[in-house]
């Protein structure tokens, strides 16, 4: 906001009438994040204070206090435990927001001017996904950084983390390598299609949070982080924005 060319009357103010203020914004800065919820391969949940990546292994601090470490392979998700309060009327925009948006590959798509877009249409049409929706991933989770690394693990282009790659057919260095990073990603968006029936927001929801977490919740589920991710992605195809950030 700019500044008005006519200041108003300066005020003095007593130096302990903002200390009140003061003393809230301190206690915000350090209040504890959020904890977050750390799925592993086995189906086992764990909520704790902090989750970090180092190499090959997982660290945990745990909500009790102590902490755990383990193999990175060990871990299939870890998603922010914030909950976003439910929309008034309990309606959920981003069903509405996906309407008439082709998750498969057709005859005739191309994917957008970006970088690797050879590879992104290739695995496309090889996995029978829209390569629109493959570009918009990429771009969300890695900004087609190839060498990206999450604090979480992730790695890549599309950003998987080890043991998701290792169901999709790839291994260790090799979610370095863009192309076999995008054909992992891509048959990963089109077995999720085929599970959540072609349903896009489940779709996505399921490649930030798993699709256990779907399930489990029936839907996009409630995490702030997911929910926004959806979004983001909307964002990137054109779908409705407005309607899809929720009205915000």
């Amino acid at each position: 906001m700019t500044a008005s060319i006519h200041a108003p009357e300066r005020r003095r103010v007593p130096a302990l009438a903002a200390l009140p203020a003061l003393a809230a914004l301190l206690s915000l800065l350090a209040a504890p994040a959020a904890a977050e919820l750390v799925v592993l391969t086995d189906g086992a949940v764990l909520k704790v204070e902090a989750f970090r990546a180092s190499g090959d292994l997982a660290l945990l601090e745990l909500a009790g206090g102590g902490r755990l470490e383990m193999e990175l392979a060990r871990v299939e998700r870890v998603v922010d435990d914030e909950i976003e309060p439910p929309p008034p009327g309990g309606e959920s925009p981003l069903a509405d927001a996906a309407s008439g948006f082709e998750v498969r590959w057709r005859e005739g798509q191309e994917a957008p001017e970006v970088p690797f877009r050879d590879e992104i249409e290739a695995a496309a049409r090889r996995h029978g996904i829209n390569p629109l929706l493959v570009a918009a991933v990429a771009r969300v989770e890695s900004a087609f950084d190839a060498r990206a690394v999450s604090y979480k693990g992730a790695r890549g282009l599309m950003q998987l983390m080890p043991a998701t790659a290792r169901r999709f057919g790839l291994r260790g260095h090799e979610l370095f390598d863009p192309a076999r990073n995008i054909e992992a990603g891509t048959r990963y968006l089109a077995w999720l299609a085929t599970r959540f029936e072609d349903d896009l927001p489940r779709i996505l929801a399921g490649y930030n949070a798993g699709e256990g977490a779907v399930e489990r919740h029936g839907g996009v589920p409630p995490y702030r982080e997911t929910r926004e991710y959806v979004r983001r992605i909307y964002s990137r195809l054109g779908l409705a924005a407005s309607e899809a950030a929720g009205g915000r």
